[in-house]
């Protein structure tokens, strides 16, 4: 089943996979891009470009800077996950700070959610 999206975002999904931020290129190169389990880079999933996808697994991963902790910030996310979720996806972020200070913790905390994910059949 392919999740809809919108065409127009993908030229910027694009200049985002160029231009990615110190920790999310840091968790694409040292962990996600070799993880035997696909996950795409700036995904276009409805009207949202997420920052990780897993397919298979139907896990969103968004590494979160400092703007996503103002109260605007929040209340997006918060809107943008629960449209997320009604296509049955999970949705994990991760702070910058914790992909700088806890990577193999991150990785950990995503590796746990891929296998159950996959085991109790996400869809």
């Amino acid at each position: 089943m392919s999740l809809p999206y919108n065409k127009k975002l993908i030229p910027i999904a694009k200049e985002l996979r160029k231009s990615m931020t110190k920790q999310e290129l840091f968790l694409w190169s040292y962990f996600l891009k070799d993880y035997p389990i696909r996950f795409q880079r700036q995904k276009v999933i409805d009207n949202f470009i997420v920052d990780f996808y897993c397919h298979k697994a139907f896990l969103v991963i968004e590494i979160d800077g400092s703007q996503h902790y103002s109260e605007n910030g929040l209340a997006y996310d918060d809107h943008r996950t629960d449209i997320l979720s009604k296509y049955n996806l999970k949705v994990i972020r991760f702070t910058n700070t914790e992909v700088d200070k806890s990577f193999k913790e991150v990785c950990a905390c995503i590796d746990f959610n891929v296998r159950n994910r996959l085991l109790i059949g996400s869809r």
